[in-house]
């Protein structure tokens, strides 16, 4: 009896020990589409379906989920004691907003050569913007709405022109008169600031680091400058038509680098935020 007992004591020992260590904490929505904040044990290394994740020196990093990613994910922790926790991850499906346009004529499906040769150059940049990596902690910060008013637009949305499936809207549309301010959901630095891009016309990103990046398309007027480090709240532009936008409106969307991302996920609803800016 008494060789069984160190056994068990060590036992016990060794589940007390991993418990202490197998502890992280997600931030975000558990669905496609959604940005997911969280925080480990400082040297901690993390893993999503085995591709490896940058944590930052406090333990904070960040992942997201594509429009339609598969429901059943696998975040694997590796702790600074040589134990591994694995995560299972479970997503909620989303159901997306399709819209079917028929008797779309030929000459206007036809793409234009000259604005798909633009259309890609411009790609390249928006590309380049999004590859980056900065060690800004700015994207575990809470992000406020850049604009508030009626929503026009919405994440993952859908086309289906003539029975050929247009792409996807990865942002969400807030209307709005041309010249309103649009500020910054979150500190950052600017890593994209043009005017006249043929499909987004006046075109902003801001890094907020570690791959978390917001993107304003059809802007009229850009305050900022690339390379400029920018505080939440701070104006960086005005909402515009420019482009190809039917209206004044702004397009904000989020990146978690080349992985479009609703930005709903991370935001209050725009009925809260109305309704507090009401009351007040």
């Amino acid at each position: 009896m008494s060789k069984v007992i160190p056994i068990v004591i060590a036992s016990i020992a060794s589940m007390l020990s991993f418990q202490a260590s197998a502890q992280v904490e997600l931030k975000g929505n558990f669905t496609q589409g959604s940005l997911i904040r969280a925080k480990v044990q400082p040297g901690t290394l993390v893993y999503l379906n085995d591709a490896p994740i940058d944590v930052n020196a406090e333990g904070q990093f960040a992942f997201g989920f594509a429009r339609e990613a598969e429901l059943e994910q696998l975040l694997k922790l590796v702790y600074p004691d040589g134990l591994t926790e694995l995560k299972p991850l479970n997503l909620a499906k989303r159901e997306y907003k399709i819209q079917k346009v028929n008797g779309i004529s030929k000459k206007i499906m036809k793409p234009d050569p000259t604005a798909l040769s633009r259309s890609a150059q411009d790609s390249k940049q928006v590309k380049a913007a999004r590859t980056q990596f900065t060690e800004s902690n700015a994207f575990s910060q809470t992000f406020i709405w850049p604009l508030t008013g009626r929503i026009s637009g919405v994440y993952g949305s859908q086309r289906v022109y003539n029975g050929k499936p247009g792409t996807p809207h990865y942002g969400v549309d807030v209307a709005a008169k041309t010249g309103t301010i649009v500020v910054a959901p979150a500190d950052g630095i600017i890593s994209l600031s043009v005017s006249d891009m043929f499909y987004s016309g006046g075109t902003m990103i801001i890094d907020h680091g570690y791959g978390v990046s917001s993107s304003f398309l059809h802007l009229s007027k850009l305050y900022v400058k690339e390379g400029q480090e920018v505080k939440q709240g701070d104006k960086v532009a005005e909402v515009g038509a420019t482009g190809r936008a039917t209206g004044p409106h702004l397009d904000w969307r989020v990146n978690w680098y080349q992985m479009r991302l609703d930005p709903t996920t991370i935001v209050p609803s725009m009925k809260s935020v109305l309704e507090k800016q009401a009351a007040n």
